[in-house]
């Protein structure tokens, strides 16, 4: 019998020694489930502010292109402005030589497209 009360108590020690086991695997298991969640939740804090100064670079590059296109946009008229206005000048201080000029840019258009 007194084999088996020594097998009784190693049982009961085993029991207690494997429900303390599985008792600290829980626990690392939920350890590992916090430590996931604060990297998950850390990794989409750094998402979105990358999403965030993403979206301030692409719109400060838009701004940029928007302010380029319209300073362009009033030099071109600027400059369609002007040459209208020497156009206009040119006309009316020689008005023959600017019908000669402009039969003559006609002719050798005409010449140009018939070949």
């Amino acid at each position: 019998m007194a084999s088996s009360d020594a097998d009784k108590g190693l049982s009961e020690r085993f029991e207690k020694d494997l429900a303390a086991v599985k008792k600290d695997i829980t626990q690392l298991s939920e350890r590992i489930a916090d430590a996931l969640n604060a990297v998950s939740g850390e990794a989409t804090k750094q998402a979105r502010r990358g999403y965030r100064q993403a979206r301030r670079n692409v719109d400060a590059a838009l701004s940029d292109v928007q302010e380029r296109g319209s300073a362009a946009m009033e030099a071109a008229q600027d400059a369609a402005n002007s040459l209208e206005e020497t156009l206009e000048d040119a006309i009316r201080e020689r008005p023959v030589a600017a019908i000669a000029v402009a039969l003559g840019l006609g002719f050798l258009i005409g010449v140009t497209w018939r070949r």
